[in-house]
């Protein structure tokens, strides 16, 4: 934006204009001349928003906390607004004062700008004015610069100096022993990005030590972020020294007396796995995995739950199935009949994916009953997961197998007392269907699914039945249509319920598509014409977007012989909203140039 289109004779205009409305009682109208500062910037100029506007904004750092918030994010984009990475170092004053504020979100979002900003600093520039920033957070009296200043070693340690780096470990090292438990909390949640930007040999010798303090701190928010921290930490070391430095510090966390604890290593279970390796995983993993699977708190049995499958996967394989079967299946067969529906839930949605990884023999004679006493379970978010998987156990026992073990369940599951179940299975029928192959589907799921048409309650379920039914057709072709679902698709219109007689529309939509112009006019368009004089006005309107929807497919004769004069009664309807769709589907396939 040019200056002239912004400034007046005043020059000192947008600033003026800026201190009136950020003295302002309206917080909405102050929020929004922060969110505004990089066109002031662009009036000003470069020199002006240097010398000018970053001064003030520095000295007026006393607002709410959501207008501090978008002063914070604006910051952190205004290299260029100052004449660009060459004076990128006159936004660190604001930043600084920010990152100090007590408000977190704001602190936060502060830290974020510096990270950013600090990339853009030469490292001249950087050991000149952002270092000693980030020591005057360090050593500030308060905790929250302290707590801030945790987040920003990792982005400027590995561009210093020697000397720099000595100080910047010192600093590091004194926040993660401060007497404050947010700064070591702090410390402990950017340890793991710390460690990966020292030298080898200081992760050794430094940052074992502060990680292993902060797993046993007093406070159990240290302890679990410690234990997130021990992923990056456990990825940089060899094997010797996981197993004699990690793995006890690892051990303890998994059996910590805080629950909160040992949910954060079952959370992080999987990606500890694959930072201490195949051999430790064996060794020491497994039992600390098994005691996971049987805490006494239920959010960690299924925090550990969900894990199942991906630590399963991960296991060697020339050890993985032995493992499997003696060590982790009996406890899965725990979790079936837990107590608790989450951690029912939870292994509900990962153990069909230890399915193709036992193979057929003891996907069958292991896995199938599990599946069939989750597929009964009580909980319906535990048959929906369940259902929500089966692809993944067709793939290894097959559809014969499947049918006759999970068919009678899945069947009883279509009726059941919670829609979303129902939804669920009507889903996945496309799917099954396909690997049943017609003659099974006709025989034992047909019925089933014209069921669903009419389902008393719930509309979701009509239209996904609708949906299914053009999925099958497109999978078992136009034919099979014609001879089984068409028939009893019109067959509702002639039911009393009116709901009835509007799914039969609703179906005649989505099968149009689906079977084409010619078994559309032979066979459907009829039916929607009679239903064009049904005594139910709502019938009559849907009998309009039904004509607007499968016009495009039918054949000019057909729309001028038996469309139009349909569309054109149903504009003198007695009822406004008949007249109204009809006129709206005549417009529309006029202006298409279907009539």
């Amino acid at each position: 934006m040019a200056s002239s289109e912004v400034l007046t004779d005043d020059s000192l205009y947008p600033i003026a204009v800026l201190i009136d409305e950020l003295r302002n009682d309206d917080v909405q109208l102050r929020l929004n001349s922060i969110k505004k500062l990089s066109t002031i910037a662009l009036a000003l100029g470069v020199e002006r928003t240097r010398s000018e506007l970053i001064p003030f904004l520095t000295d007026t750092i006393y607002d709410e906390d959501e207008v501090l918030l978008a002063l914070a994010e604006q910051l952190g984009n205004f290299t260029p607004l100052v004449g660009g990475p060459e004076y990128v170092h006159c936004l660190l004053p604001p930043l600084e004062s920010l990152a100090t504020v007590e408000e977190t979100v704001v602190r936060d979002k502060a830290v974020d700008s510096l990270r950013n900003i600090s990339q853009q600093h030469s490292p001249q520039d950087l050991e000149q004015y952002f270092v000693p920033l980030v020591k005057r957070l360090a050593s500030g009296d308060w905790f929250t610069s302290r707590t801030s200043a945790c987040g920003l070693f990792s982005v400027c340690y590995s561009r210093t100096s020697a000397s720099i780096k000595t100080e910047m470990r010192s600093h590091f090292r004194n926040l993660c022993q401060d007497d404050t438990p947010m700064v070591r909390r702090a410390a402990a949640a950017k340890l793991g990005e710390y460690a990966k930007v020292l030298e080898p040999e200081f992760v050794k010798s430094e940052v074992l030590t502060l990680w292993s303090n902060l797993a046993s701190d007093e406070q159990d928010s240290v302890r679990l972020l410690a234990v997130e921290a021990c992923v990056s930490i456990a990825a940089l070391l060899p094997l010797e020294d996981l197993e004699q430095h990690v793995m006890p510090v690892l051990r303890q966390a998994a059996e910590d007396k805080s629950w909160r604890v040992r949910y954060m290593v079952a959370d992080k279970f999987t990606e500890l796995q694959k930072a201490v390796g195949p051999e430790i995983t064996k060794t020491d993993l497994v039992p600390a995995f098994q005691n996971l699977l049987k805490d006494c708190e239920a959010e960690v049995r299924a925090a550990a739950a969900q894990k199942v499958r991906d630590f399963c996967q991960n296991i060697s394989t020339d050890s993985q199935e032995q493992i499997i079967m003696t060590n982790i299946l009996p406890c899965v067969k725990d979790l079936v009949a837990d107590p608790n529906q989450h951690v029912k839930s939870a292994l509900a949605s990962v153990i069909m994916g230890l399915s193709p990884i036992l193979g057929k023999i003891n996907t069958v004679e292991h896995l199938l009953p599990l599946f069939l006493t989750q597929l009964k379970d009580e909980c319906p978010e535990v048959r929906l997961n369940i259902i929500s998987n089966l692809d993944c156990v067709n793939e290894v026992i097959g559809i014969q197998q499947l049918s006759q073990s999970l068919l009678p369940a899945i069947v009883e599951l279509a009726e059941d007392t919670k829609w979303r179940v129902r939804l669920a299975i009507i889903q996945y029928m496309p799917l099954l269907a396909g690997q049943l192959g017609v003659e099974f589907f006709d025989e034992k799921l047909n019925s089933l699914c014209m069921t669903w048409l009419i389902d008393q309650g719930i509309f979701a379920i009509r239209e996904a039945a609708t949906q299914n039914l053009k999925k099958l057709v497109e999978k078992f072709g136009s034919e099979w249509a014609t001879n089984t679902v068409i028939p009893k698709v019109l067959q509702m219109s002639r039911d009393q319920n009116y709901l009835h007689r509007m799914t039969c529309l609703f179906s005649i939509n989505v099968l149009a598509e689906a079977c084409g112009a010619d078994v559309t006019t032979k066979f459907m368009l009829p039916t929607v014409i009679t239903l064009g004089s049904d005594s139910v006005a709502n019938v009559r309107f849907n009998v309009a977007k039904t004509l607007q929807k499968i016009g495009p497919i039918l054949d000019q004769s057909t729309l001028h012989s038996q469309v139009k004069p349909c569309l054109e009664k149903l504009q003198t309807d007695s009822d406004i909203d008949v007249r109204y769709f009809a006129s709206e589907a005549i417009t529309n396939l006029a202006v298409a140039g279907h009539i």
